[in-house]
């Protein structure tokens, strides 16, 4: 186990925490949340000691391992994406180097009876068993695995790293993290870098992690099946769920609510006793009852409120100029790379007021599309533009089209138009930048506030279509709400290109699926689309791409597919809450045991005990439920891992 011991962080004159603890344990999977600036990212960086606490400390096993994946991190390697990767397995590098050196040094050894010759043998035998318990000789196609896993495709494998994206980049350093196989996995927002397929990944390769995992998200599902408990930062102090994301946001609702009725309750309490001081202050018949309840005034723990993070963006995309019905038609489209065939035999129309989402695969040719309809990409086939068509466009990497010299304030100005100055700050506040905040240099944004501050520009000029690829990519959950109800109430068309399921649900009506080099529509939302190919998520949807002739597909419909695979992840999910509070169970008694053993250990307070024999007769009943806790424990577990692998899950 991992233990945060009383944990403050002082910042410019305040506590980010103050005194928080709480345990990781050896199979965790926990979801690390709170409002921006709440300190979650600090919080990973201590764990993983890149920084110290102000006070109190980390209890981390000699032997146990942490790996983390920040949200950016700048890289400067030379290797190969393969090459890089391989480097994930130094322990194995070193065993099979050392295992080479005493092989030939035996060689070379001719006293088969001496002393240093058996040592050797020993040793020998020692590095070659840690060499197979760590698969030391499978970690070229555990490599290949991973980084397929993750979206790379085996011609990537010997490219340079330094000529893919910093987003690719990004997946290597996962893929590193996750083929070291530490104990503890901290991740912050790892899905930001990752497309549908790797996402999906992802998910099930954490779900299965022998080891712990605390991750920070904006992704609701992704936390909602991978977590099953919830950590909340507020105020300073932690507050702990054993719950995943979802039923934590109900829980924090109730706990907020009980909250204000006891701060309610208080505040009355508190005016009624200051009334009674002010009436009776100066009667000395009063005196005593008068300073007791000054008393009692000073002694009262204040109730708090948690801090509700109400600053959100509020805007409406202005109205759609008037556009032809037909908005673009495509026939026989074919897009190239060099020798690298993206699609082909494309034909599609799309009419004013559709709202269509594009999905597939990573690679497939969605941004490529994007990029046709909108800046022209040279392309083979026809593609027509309708009459008055005006564009609106979202780049998947449009915080990095940004330039990093200008201001907020400026970046918004060179594209003004005759916005008045007036005009340009109302829309910067829509978008939370108020005050110095529009005088802040681009390069000193953050993730979230670049894209708030490119969704800003498409407010500028009125258009009828927007295409917007990955938009939601560093938007918090309450930005990602807003900027779907914004997209309902838009009457222009759309085209969407997203990974974010629940950003997709309910906002399209039709579904172009990018696969095999070809386009392929489907009518109604992106769920609606999964259901009619009887998928249960994306994942299903990847897999059945490439692996049509799979027997579970071929044999159950979507639905029952689904609800089978629901019942067992609740069965799942019930084992496994079982584990962990017979695991609670046992660190309470073991904690008991512990006291009393202090207590045993000094003659002073052994004497002041009323009743000794009454005390060796409770320490012998814990003893003996500690037992039974234990027992209860193995149980649980049993019960779980006999689950697991009878579903093979």
């Amino acid at each position: 186990m991992f233990s945060v011991n009383k944990l403050s962080v002082h910042f410019t004159g305040e506590f980010l925490f103050d005194h928080i603890s709480f345990l990781i344990r050896e199979k965790d999977r926990i979801g690390l949340t709170g409002k921006n600036g709440a300190g979650k990212t600090t919080l990973m960086r201590i764990i993983s000691g890149e920084i110290e606490p102000t006070t109190g400390s980390l209890a981390i096993p000699k032997d146990k391992t942490i790996g983390y994946l920040p949200q950016e991190k700048l890289i400067s390697s030379r290797e190969t994406i393969m090459n890089e990767t391989m480097k994930a397995f130094s322990e194995a590098i070193r065993l099979e180097r050392e295992i080479n050196e005493m092989n030939q040094e035996l060689a070379t050894c001719e006293d088969y009876e001496s002393i240093s010759y058996l040592s050797m043998l020993d040793r020998l035998n020692e590095l070659n068993d840690r060499y197979q318990l760590i698969e030391g000789d499978k970690r070229e196609s555990q490599a290949e695995q991973v980084l397929k896993g993750l979206g790379f495709e085996p011609a990537d494998f010997q490219r340079p790293i330094r000529e893919f994206s910093g987003g690719w980049q990004m997946r290597v350093e996962l893929a590193k993290i996750l083929l070291q196989k530490p104990d503890l996995i901290l991740l912050d927002e790892p899905t930001n870098h990752l497309d549908i397929e790797s996402i999906q990944w992802l998910e099930d390769f954490l779900i299965q992690y022998p080891g712990a995992i605390l991750l920070v998200s904006h992704d609701r599902r992704f936390l909602d099946s991978v977590t099953v408990r919830t950590i909340e930062i507020a105020l300073g102090k932690i507050h702990d769920y054993p719950v995943s994301y979802s039923d934590y946001v109900k829980q924090r609702q109730i706990r907020r609510e009980q909250q204000i009725a006891a701060y309610q309750n208080q505040q009355k309490e508190i005016n009624e006793i200051e009334h009674f001081i002010e009436r009776f202050r100066y009667k000395a018949t009063k005196a005593k009852q008068v300073q007791s309840r000054v008393k009692m005034l000073e002694k009262m723990n204040q109730v708090e409120i948690d801090e509700s993070d109400t600053a959100a963006m509020h805007f409406h995309f202005p109205p759609a100029p008037r556009s032809g019905k037909v908005v673009m038609t495509a026939q026989n489209l074919e897009k190239s790379y060099e020798n690298k065939l993206v699609f082909s035999d494309v034909n599609f129309g799309i009419q004013k007021g559709e709202f269509i989402a594009f999905v597939g695969r990573n690679g497939e040719g969605k941004s490529t599309m994007a990029k046709i309809i909108t800046e022209g990409l040279k392309h083979k086939g026809e593609f027509i533009t309708g009459h008055n068509v005006k564009i609106g466009y979202f780049a998947q990497n449009q915080a990095e089209r940004l330039d990093p010299d200008l201001t907020v304030f400026q970046t918004l100005e060179e594209v003004s138009g005759d916005h008045t100055h007036g005009k340009l700050r109302a829309i910067l506040g829509s978008f939370l930048f108020s005050g110095d905040d529009i005088d802040k240099k681009v390069k000193v944004l953050s993730g979230g506030e670049k894209t708030r501050l490119s969704l800003a520009k498409l407010l500028l000029e009125p258009v009828n279509l927007l295409v917007l690829d990955e938009p939601t990519n560093h938007l918090d959950m309450t930005s990602k709400d807003i900027l779907k109800n914004a997209l309902l109430s838009f009457d222009g068309t759309l085209i969407v290109i997203s990974h974010d399921r629940d950003f997709l649900q309910n906002l399209t009506d039709k579904t172009f699926e990018f696969r095999d080099g070809k386009v392929l529509q489907h009518m109604g939302d992106v769920d609606e689309f999964l259901y009619k190919r009887k998928l249960e998520s994306f994942k299903q949807l990847e897999q059945q791409n490439r692996t049509e002739n799979k027997n579970q597909q071929k044999s159950s419909s979507g639905k029952e597919y689904y609800l089978k695979r629901k019942e067992l992840e609740k069965e799942k999910r019930k084992l496994e809450k079982k584990l962990e509070k017979a695991e609670r169970e046992v660190e309470r008694i073991e904690n008991d045991i512990q006291d009393m053993d202090e207590t045993m250990k000094d003659p002073e307070k052994l004497k002041q005990l009323e009743d000794q024999q009454d005390y060796f007769q409770k320490y012998q009943y814990k003893k003996n439920r500690l037992e039974t806790a234990m027992e209860a424990w193995e149980q649980a577990q049993s019960e779980l891992d006999a689950f697991l692998s009878q579903n093979n899950i």
